[in-house]
């Protein structure tokens, strides 16, 4: 990778990581269903104009704007609103990368790989330890809309597996197009008109910042970067700086809001990287060993079979 695609990768993790920060503050002055509506209205409308809608059937762009867009961050900001601190969040969202192995399972009959299997299971239990520290800087319905929020996130990316290969910057762009109007109807419903009237006749400063960072810097920056980083370079070479992300996430939480976890906290969150990490780098390290073993089995018979024959 070029060193300036390296810089682009690094502002794309910086952005995502520290837009959970943006997130939590925010949700200070707007409620999640209006921010959510705000967000996806600002992203939608100027890009529709510069960005071609994909060659697919709308059902599929409804697929996807109602999975990875709406479900994802629907239930997100209700994560954090209701108590998930955003750190925590930046790293329980990650539990859709073994979401996505489990749906794709089964949905697409994909087989688990080895590596796969031992990093579910490895973050399968820090996520374990994280949930049972509910009450500790965390809610346990925070944490549970987190994992929901994964599992949506996770449903878009089967999506985005079965339509194949397809302008990603316009499927993310045209998918975003999906969720302003169910938000709107959402606020409407479960937090009410008058609430919605209040929030925006008092927006602050903050709060506009925060609508403009989610819309430019965190969806549309951020998603074209990547997307140009995903058609330069195997997905392989891409997908390991997303482990970057939470760390990001935790350190911005733990700088900017003051957010401190517990020591079982930090005990899960490792694990949950580790599990991450044997899932993104366990398949090339075992393809990498496999010859290698070979060769040394191969070589260590070559010596014994003169042995034999004496």
């Amino acid at each position: 990778m070029s060193p300036k695609d390296l810089l682009l990768a690094l502002v794309v993790v910086v952005a995502w990581g520290v837009n959970f920060v943006v997130i939590k503050v925010g949700l200070h002055g707007i409620p999640p269903m209006l921010l959510g509506a705000l967000r996806f209205t600002l992203v939608a409308i100027p890009a529709a104009f510069f960005v071609k809608r994909p060659k697919l059937p709308w059902r599929w762009l409804i697929a996807y704007g109602a999975t990875i867009s709406l479900g994802q961050f629907a239930f997100l900001f209700s994560a954090m609103y209701v108590g998930m601190p955003a750190g925590l969040a930046s790293l329980v969202l990650q539990a859709q990368a073994f979401f996505t192995l489990m749906f794709a399972a089964l949905f697409l009959h994909e087989r688990f790989r080895l590596p796969n299997l031992v990093g579910l299971l490895i973050a399968a239990a820090g996520l374990a330890v994280i949930g049972l520290q509910g009450g500790h800087a965390m809610t346990l319905a925070g944490f549970v809309l987190t994992l929901c929020a994964a599992c949506s996130w996770a449903l878009g990316n089967i999506v985005t597996k079965k339509v194949g290969k397809v302008d990603l910057l316009g499927l993310v762009v045209w998918g975003n197009m999906i969720p302003p109007l169910p938000f709107f109807a959402l606020s409407y419903a479960l937090e009410g008109p008058r609430r919605m009237a209040a929030a925006l006749s008092n927006i602050s400063a903050t709060s506009i910042f925060a609508i403009v960072y989610l819309a430019f810097i965190a969806t549309l920056i951020g998603y074209s970067l990547w997307s140009r980083l995903l058609s330069r370079y195997p997905a392989s070479q891409v997908a390991p700086f997303s482990l970057l992300v939470p760390i990001v996430g935790l350190a911005s939480a733990s700088l900017f809001l003051d957010e401190r976890l517990s020591a079982v906290q930090v005990a899960g969150a490792l694990l949950v990287m580790a599990g991450l990490a044997v899932n993104v780098f366990g398949g090339w390290v075992v393809e990498r060993l496999s010859p290698r073993t070979l060769r040394s089995c191969d070589s260590s018979r070559a010596e014994d079979s003169p042995r034999n024959n004496a």
